[in-house]
């Protein structure tokens, strides 16, 4: 990525976003911190794998991109950077200031804007990667998918992360610090891998393998034709591994 690409995210955040939840979990890299359905019920979010350095699976999802890649919901930016240390070209995205100056800071190209948005290079990515839950993004996993499709090249991938459960949600949740601090509502979904594929398929993607390490199910998805496709309004909130 261009030194501009870089710079475009430097300027000073908006104040609010340094007291929401996230920024201040990501600020000391750890939590506790939680997605909170309306019902009550806990999601744990893993701010400490997030924080570090890119693991075993992370490197099995890194060994299978191809071309320029393009990091959606890239949190505090392990992946990007490491992906940098490899010589390849990545720009991460992520709405929320603080991951996006922390991606930066650990020598990775990122931006803070939506996938919804208009992005650099759109058409012309040769990979795509959705970890961390972040196929919850927008709280519609078709949308998002079909979003993404518009993204890449012809024959271009995606790489993306299945919840550990069998699962198919589309609901509003919260930040949650587990200590009464609560952040703004906002549209999430959980996918299962069985869900995923279906999505997938339903899209107009092509499954050309999946596999899991250490316990994260993992798909990559080949994009086999272009799709029209209308972006939702607003700015969906991404985590950079919620997800």
């Amino acid at each position: 990525m261009t030194a501009p690409a870089v710079a475009a995210q430097r300027s000073a955040p908006d104040p609010a976003w340094w007291a929401d939840p996230y920024a201040l979990a990501l600020r000391h890299g750890k939590g506790p911190l939680f997605l909170r359905r309306a019902d009550g019920w806990l999601l744990p979010l893993e701010v400490e794998r997030w924080c570090a350095g890119t693991d075993a699976a992370d490197r099995s999802v890194l060994s299978r991109c191809r071309g320029t890649v393009l990091d959606i919901g890239c949190g505090p930016g392990r992946l990007i950077a490491a992906l940098a240390e490899r010589g390849r070209g990545a720009l991460g995205i992520d709405v929320a200031p603080a991951a996006v100056a922390q991606a930066v800071r650990r020598g990775g190209s990122a931006l803070c804007r939506s996938v919804f948005e208009t992005l650099p290079r759109e058409g012309h990515w040769g990979t795509a990667l959705l970890m961390d839950g972040n196929i919850g993004i927008g709280g519609n996993p078709s949308a998002l998918l079909e979003r993404v499709a518009g993204l890449l090249t012809p024959g271009g991938r995606l790489l993306v992360e299945a919840a550990p459960v069998e699962v198919d949600e589309r609901c509003e949740v919260r930040l949650d610090d587990g200590r009464g601090t609560l952040g703004t509502p906002f549209p999430w979904a959980r996918a299962g891998r069985r869900a995923l594929l279906h999505h997938a398929g339903a899209t107009g993607w092509r499954t050309a393998r999946s596999w899991t390490v250490t316990g994260r199910h993992f798909a990559e998805l080949v994009r086999v034709a272009p799709l029209h496709v209308a972006a939702p309004t607003g700015a969906p909130v991404c985590l950079g591994g919620a997800q």
